[in-house]
């Protein structure tokens, strides 16, 4: 356990932060491996299955992933308040709903899950591999939200380094299966799919064990269960906020998706290489708003309203100078990033992939502000300012998708995001200010 209400504010989001970004980048790596080895034995309509339908896969992941860290808000909130007995409860009830959401999300996903693929504008050629790969993915939800439910409550509790240990053998494993099943069992890209779920299973007994070892803080009784009205809707206000902002994230890349899988598969294939690599450029945007959402959310707990300001602003002035870096590198070899990560030597998908990173990145400085500012309003307890943001973001999106890029094509989903990115950032800034100004910090 660690305590981020002591000590120099950087140092301290820093350390909290280097495992997060350890684990983000075993992530990606899976996630760039996957896609590698799609594309060898599978060729590029088994890319175009995975990357037709991961839009969908992550937003029911990411949803999840927002509700459990909205969770962890509150016990962060009790730990860093001393209230072990609040820790108790806010671990229990973070199980609980976890299991309760994520179970009925699969249900729903798995029902309507040709409905799903139609919205998408999946192309009939690659419809079957891609209702086999999503089909997996929807099943095995619970079993990703229940990890990410073990994760998030022991970074509440400073514990960001033990998480990573579970990552490193979840993504060990997943490669291994995603391999052995595509290669050598011939199962497509359903053990695509079925490797990740697996993996994520395992990680989640693993942690869920230590915990029972480890932090008697967090274990919890049925009488820690019992009806608890106030905890409970402080509990789903925080999540479903995370949640919701995540969805709204995603549904926005969703709504492009079905714009994008109208345009023909060297664009599917160029936009999935380039939404990978974005991934790995906007990892820290991630990270240090991961680390900054529980940052305050103890200090906030421990009334230390003054140590805010600067583990924000710190924080925002380090992430721009990532900013100028990547700038650098979309403009000198975003080509061979492409063809490390697709496999692929033809110019139409590396020339699309190379245009929309150069412009892309350009505007970077702003979702920065994005992620860091919403994940430590979050932490703050604001829970409302983060999700109209993210309104913002899928509306924009959504929009663009209907009635800009059928116009000018590819370039209407090249612009989409600087654009929503202006707009979305607007409110939360304003927010930031109010809250600064509340707290006099």
């Amino acid at each position: 356990m660690r305590s981020l209400t002591q000590g120099k504010p950087i140092k301290l989001i820093l350390q909290f932060s280097i495992p997060l970004f350890v684990g983000r980048i075993l992530q990606l790596f899976y996630s760039i491996a996957d896609t590698r080895i799609v594309g060898v034995f599978l060729g590029e309509n088994g890319i175009a299955a995975v990357g037709g339908t991961s839009t969908v896969a992550d937003l029911m992941v990411d949803m999840m992933f927002g509700v459990t860290g909205g969770f962890a808000i509150i016990a962060a909130t009790r730990f860093g308040a001393k209230d072990e007995k609040g820790l108790k409860k806010a671990a229990g009830f973070t199980f609980l709903l976890t299991a309760l959401i994520s179970g009925l999300m699969s249900i729903f996903s798995l029902i309507f899950a040709d409905n799903i693929l139609h919205i998408l504008n999946v192309p009939a050629e690659i419809y079957d591999n891609a209702k086999s790969y999503i089909v997996v993915i929807m099943a095995g939800l619970i079993l990703s939200a229940m990890y990410n439910a073990c994760a998030a409550l022991l970074r509440a509790i400073g514990d960001s380094f033990t998480p990573l240990i579970f990552l490193i053998i979840s993504v060990i494993l997943n490669v291994f299966l995603d391999y052995s099943l595509i290669r050598y069992f011939h199962m497509g890209v359903a053990g695509a799919a079925f490797a990740t779920i697996f993996s994520q299973g395992v990680s989640f007994v693993l942690c869920m064990l230590y915990i029972r070892k480890k932090y008697p803080q967090l274990h919890f009784s049925k009488e820690d269960l019992a009806l608890d009205k106030e905890m409970i809707s402080k509990m789903l206000k925080a999540g479903f906020s995370m949640g919701f902002m995540s969805a709204f994230v995603s549904f926005g890349t969703v709504s492009l998706q079905t714009a994008i899988n109208t345009l023909g598969r060297n664009i599917i294939v160029a936009h999935t290489a380039a939404r990978k690599i974005t991934m790995i450029f906007m990892l820290p945007f991630g990270v240090f708003g991961q680390a900054l959402a529980t940052y305050c959310g103890q200090n906030m707990g421990a009334g230390r309203y003054d140590r805010i300001k600067k583990g924000m602003f710190d924080t925002i002035a380090l992430t721009w100078v990532w900013c100028i870096l990547v700038i650098i590198i979309s403009n000198t070899i975003a080509g061979r990033l492409v063809t490390m990560v697709t496999g692929s030597v033809e110019s139409e998908i590396i020339k699309y992939a190379v245009l929309y990173l150069r412009v892309d990145t350009a505007f970077y400085f702003v979702p920065t502000l994005i992620a860091l500012i919403r994940n430590s309003l979050q932490g703050c307890g604001d829970a409302t300012t983060p999700v109209i943001s993210s309104f913002i973001e899928f509306a924009g999106k959504l929009l663009i998708a209907l009635f800009l890029a059928p116009i000018i094509g590819y370039w209407g989903i090249i612009v989409a995001e600087p654009i929503v990115w202006v707009l979305m950032v607007i409110p939360l800034l304003i927010s930031m200010f109010k809250l600064l100004k509340k707290y006099s910090v």
